[in-house]
């Protein structure tokens, strides 16, 4: 009897390591690869075998920059992300985290900045945050039924807003007192200690807290020093940790502070991943620097830098006037500070507030992220019909009035029900493959659990492996994006995973080369029960990814979950910096499975 739980069969097998993919099958058992052989494996009565014939078998995709810290508690299996081969997400970024702070000051951190629901937010976390430790926050969560792997850096505006409370920590006339200091050093080595990676930190001040004690106030972390951030830095430093953060997207001149940060001259390096390396229309020509910069930081001074990049087109949705870009600007911030349509709408309608608005939105050299072309703004729905299919520049000629007005109207008139698109970044094929192939510049920012309205780049994986599939003239080779998607990403942030080889933890996606088609870009909608109902975007391009192991066991395929999955069992570990960490519970049912097969054949004959 063959002692492998699961064969992947006749595919063609990368390690994650950049090198050339092998014909091979892939045994499993226990929770880790036993075999990849190039000549076949014989299975057992008991063995799944998937056909992987003509596919791609790859270590599991990992994760950095997702948002997952809430809706984990009610959905632990984190469907949206392992369907399309994730199989290890990070928690914890952009300063963001729920491991010392109450319920109520989690829900102001994370909602208005991440575009959750807050009352959703705020029952996650209330009902199911027992834990005070970093120590009791891995094992709550490991006493969920997990479907992917976890990993978590701790966020500094947790960490403020325990230490000197949410309203100290965001107002300007404040600094943390020696004591204070020295509790969230202590609060951070604690962290440590139990295996978070790092820190995250955020110094862009457009993410606000939601809630009414302090809504509109910048996020705790954007309102540090200098020397504060120099005091947590050297704990990182000295702990071999990683720091993850956004600078000041404003001004952008605090980019450098963070890029020194990570130079080794003289000292250690610090590792540090920062957002975010893209070709954003607002900016036509900012592409060119990312690269450049990293290999300045990475160079003689031996630094250890990298640059988070989305590798697809960034499209986004909003709903009304309900997105982060709006941040940017005074007007914008005025109209999102009101959450209720009726006041909101009341402060639209004024025409003082319109010329504030026109002259915000026309400013040419102010700082920006977005475009501000209403001609780039495609209505999607609208109970108007007649607008729908029209960008907004449209309208306002057909109306005869400027394009802000326009706009506003339309929000006026219609509110959340008024959709519409734009692309910010990514637009160009051209820049985006040269990004994606810079030293410096690894895969990042899908935000998944995010901006459930705004965007969804749960299979960024799948998006890359396809334009590498449908280059003419290869920027990438498929080992090399498996690299880019699984191992890099996993050493330099030090987790055990990205990695397909005998003895590795079997954490592997199946991927069907033949699904790799427009649908992986098709924009859906799906209800999300653990919010509510609530409608978010979401991926299913369910063709492209025949089959999702985590800890070796199938937990996706053909488009179908285990009946388990997410529910009964956990699939997921928690990873602890730096340490090797086994299967959860595979190896136990693949002896179940074992011993139910032994017992049939030990049953008597019927009489």
């Amino acid at each position: 009897m063959s002692d492998y739980d699961v064969i992947l069969s006749g595919g063609t097998v990368f390690d994650g390591s950049g090198g050339p993919g092998v014909r091979a099958d892939v045994g499993i058992s226990g929770g880790e690869v036993r075999a990849v052989s190039s000549t076949p494996l014989d299975p057992g009565p008991d063995t799944e075998v998937i056909d992987a014939a003509g596919q791609w078998v790859m270590p599991g995709f990992v994760d950095v920059h997702t948002h997952y810290d809430a809706e984990v508690l009610v959905g632990p299996g984190l469907t949206e992300s392992v369907r399309h081969g994730v199989t290890t997400v990070l928690l914890g970024n952009c300063s963001l985290s729920t491991l010392y702070s109450t319920p109520v000051d989690i829900a102001d951190l994370f909602s208005r900045v991440e575009a959750l629901p807050r009352d959703h937010v705020l029952k996650a976390v209330d009902t199911h945050k027992t834990w005070s430790s970093p120590e009791e926050y891995i094992a709550a969560l490991e006493r969920l039924p997990l479907g992917p792997n976890i990993a978590a850096l701790v966020g500094h505006s947790d960490l403020r807003a325990k230490v000197m409370g949410l309203d100290r920590s965001t107002d300007p006339s404040q600094r943390p007192t020696r004591r204070e200091n020295a509790q969230m050093a202590e609060a951070l080595d604690r962290a440590l200690d139990a295996g978070l990676l790092g820190l995250s930190t955020m110094t862009n001040p457009w993410d606000k807290l939601d809630g009414d004690r302090y809504r509109s106030r910048s996020l705790p972390s954007s309102y540090a020093s200098w020397s504060e951030f120099r005091r947590l830095h050297r704990i990182l430093r000295r702990r071999g940790r990683l720091l993850q953060s956004i600078p000041n997207l404003n001004t952008k001149y605090d980019m450098i502070f963070f890029l020194g940060a990570a130079t080794g001259v003289g000292r250690k390096a610090l590792k540090v991943s920062l957002l975010a390396a893209a070709d954003p229309k607002a900016s036509p020509w900012i592409h060119r620097i990312f690269g450049p910069l990293a290999a300045l930081v990475n160079g003689p001074g031996r630094g250890d830098f990298r640059w988070q990049h989305l590798p697809t087109t960034f499209d986004v949705y909003s709903d009304g006037i309900d997105l982060v870009v709006f941040e940017e600007f005074g007007s914008g911030r005025a109209a999102l500070h009101l959450r209720e349509e009726l006041g909101r709408n009341e402060l639209l309608q004024d025409e003082a507030y319109r010329r504030w608005f026109r002259a915000d939105f026309e400013k040419k050299f102010s700082s920006r992220v977005w475009h501000r072309d209403f001609a780039d703004a495609e209505i999607t729905e609208c109970p108007d019909a007649s607008v729908v299919g029209k960008n907004i520049a449209e309208v306002a000629d057909e109306r005869g009035i400027h394009v802000v007005d326009a706009f506003l109207d339309l929000v006026v008139e219609h509110g959340r029900k008024l959709r519409w698109h734009t692309t910010i970044a990514n637009h160009r094929r051209k820049q985006m493959d040269k990004l994606i192939t810079r030293p410096g510049v690894t895969v990042g920012f899908s935000d998944a659990g995010a901006h459930l309205r705004n965007m969804a780049f749960y299979n960024f994986g799948i998006r890359l492996l396809r334009r590498v599939h449908d280059a003419r003239e290869g920027f990438l080779t498929v080992a090399q994006a498996a690299h880019k998607l699984s191992g890099e990403l996993a050493d330099f942030y030090g987790v055990d995973a990205g990695h397909l080889r005998i003895g590795d933890r079997a954490d592997i996606v199946v991927v069907n080369p033949a699904g790799l088609t427009d649908e992986v870009d098709a924009y859906r909608e799906e209800t999300m029960p653990e919010f509510g109902g609530l409608s978010r975007m979401v991926n299913r391009n369910d063709d492209a990814v025949t089959a999702t192991l985590v800890g070796g066991r199938v937990v996706y395929r053909g488009g179908r979950f285990a009946s388990w999955f997410g529910v009964s069992e956990r699939a997921g570990q928690f990873l602890r910096a730096g340490v090797r960490t086994p299967a959860a519970g595979a190896a136990a049912a693949g002896e179940d499975r074992r011993s139910a097969a032994a017992g049939a054949d030990r049953r008597p004959a019927a009489v």
